[in-house]
């Protein structure tokens, strides 16, 4: 199997926890913890672009993610986002006609905590999404993937789901 190149962008996904403050906040990815956890035999080349909230996330942002897709030699790729500009970005990558497998996942709740969160769930299924889908650009989130024209997040379920249901 051919490597998979992760970009890290930051999102939920990567929050921790002050205890204290009671605050979400960004220290490292939790990437190869994740990885190492689920006993993961794939050929990942992990890569730190940035670690912000989507929200905070600009079109130079985007442009910097669109270049490292386009320079990677890799030609399958998994980024984790925040899920609420996820779309964005996605729309953002699909404009560059790459010819690669581009797969964007999140997490509504931080893998920091643990069993509740949705994050090792997705990032599994966005690798595996990674790894048989066609050229493209994908949005991989609850088991499913949608085509990056056809998604969107649903603010009153917590889902992501298919504009034309």
């Amino acid at each position: 199997m051919k490597p998979i190149r992760i970009l890290v962008t930051g999102g939920t996904f990567d929050k921790e926890y002050n205890m204290i403050t009671g605050k979400l906040y960004f220290k490292d990815t939790h990437l190869p913890q994740l990885f190492e956890q689920a006993r993961c035999t794939l050929d990942l080349r992990v890569q730190t672009l940035m670690m912000i909230d989507s929200l905070e996330m600009t079109d130079d942002d985007r442009k910097l993610i669109a270049w490292n897709c386009r320079r990677s030699k890799e030609k399958r790729i998994v980024i984790t986002h925040g899920t609420d500009t996820m779309t964005q970005t996605a729309a953002a990558l699909a404009k560059e006609n790459l010819d690669k497998t581009i797969v964007l996942t999140g997490a509504m709740i931080p893998c920091k905590f643990g069993g509740s969160s949705d994050a090792f769930f997705n990032l599994g299924a966005a690798l595996a999404f990674a790894q048989t889908l066609p050229t493209g650009v994908y949005v991989a989130m609850n088991g499913r993937y949608f085509q990056f024209d056809n998604v969107r997040k649903n603010r009153h379920t917590g889902f992501f789901e298919a504009i034309d249901f």
